[in-house]
């Protein structure tokens, strides 16, 4: 992107420079044509023409710029999103499973690295929490009731930062607090581990 704008603020240059010396050359050629009026509305003419070619290339350039940067960071949260959807699902294969496999570790340290790509660095401070939590947890190669609780709750920390870097330009727009959409989202995951408790229970 930097060498684009470069390139795009050096043919500025040169059709600055180009205009200005055209503008002098045409401003001695109307002089030089004032004995025949004819003559210097072809003058006119072709200085206005360059105006409009000048004023016409900066703005297509500068629409370029636009344009490629859109899409750059279209693109650019497309990654994102598929990055943070493939570490739910993991998470949430993980939860399901009787026992941690050394697959399940491995896919965790490639996720890791493909977070480090495009993650917001709260992103990676939060899933580092969850990481240092899992570490422990795995010991026994299993996940106790305690551990899971522990897991949810780094969880839904995480999930409150992903969404803050997909969308929190949104939700700063919308009529919900940043703060309130936090206390829903642990709010939710406190009910949900609630309700699993119950569930045990019975």
């Amino acid at each position: 992107m930097n060498r684009i704008r470069l390139q795009t603020l050096l043919q500025m240059g040169l059709t600055a420079v180009l205009f200005v010396g055209g503008y002098f050359f045409l401003r001695a050629a109307y002089h030089l044509a004032e004995p025949m009026p004819f003559t210097q509305e072809i003058v006119l003419v072709v200085l206005g023409t360059l105006a409009t070619v000048l004023i016409t290339a900066i703005l297509l350039n500068k629409q370029t710029e636009v344009e490629l940067t859109k899409e750059q960071n279209v693109k650019f949260l497309d990654l994102k999103t598929t990055i943070y959807l493939d570490l739910l699902h993991y998470l949430e294969g993980l939860f399901h499973q009787p026992q941690i496999t050394e697959d399940d570790v491995v896919r965790l340290q490639f996720l890791t690295h493909k977070l480090a790509i495009s993650a917001s660095p709260e992103v990676l401070r939060r899933f580092q929490n969850l990481l240092q939590i899992f570490s422990a947890s795995v010991g026994d190669r299993r996940l106790d009731h305690r551990e899971r609780d522990d897991l949810h709750d780094a969880l839904a920390e995480l999930t409150i930062a992903i969404r803050h870097d997909l969308i929190g330009e949104l939700d700063a727009a919308g009529p919900v607090s940043a703060e309130e959409i936090e206390r829903r989202v642990r709010a939710n995951n406190a009910a949900t581990a609630a309700t699993y408790d119950r569930y045990q229970a019975t």
